[in-house]
């Protein structure tokens, strides 16, 4: 997302290399990413379903699990 908007800015961290962002972050898994502090995600999702978890944690505050999301976004019949 960061490719596509001059808004959105990204930076990948090397969880072993800094374990004090590791620790700060709980990372326990790769890859983990961040948003702003408040929304975590873990694993790897396609671009379209990461776009859906994050904004439904921003906007509901829902902190279901990667997983969780994942098999929701599955679900849904396409179009």
């Amino acid at each position: 997302m960061a490719f596509a908007n001059p808004h959105i800015t990204a930076t990948a961290v090397e969880a072993t290399e800094f374990p004090d962002l590791a620790r700060k972050y709980r990372v326990t898994g790769v890859p983990k990413t961040v948003v702003n502090e408040e929304v975590e995600i873990l694993g790897a999702l396609p671009q379209e379903a990461f776009v859906v978890q994050a904004i439904a944690q921003f906007t509901n505050g829902d902190q279901r699990s990667t997983q969780e999301g994942a098999r929701d976004k599955e679900k849904e019949p396409s179009n």
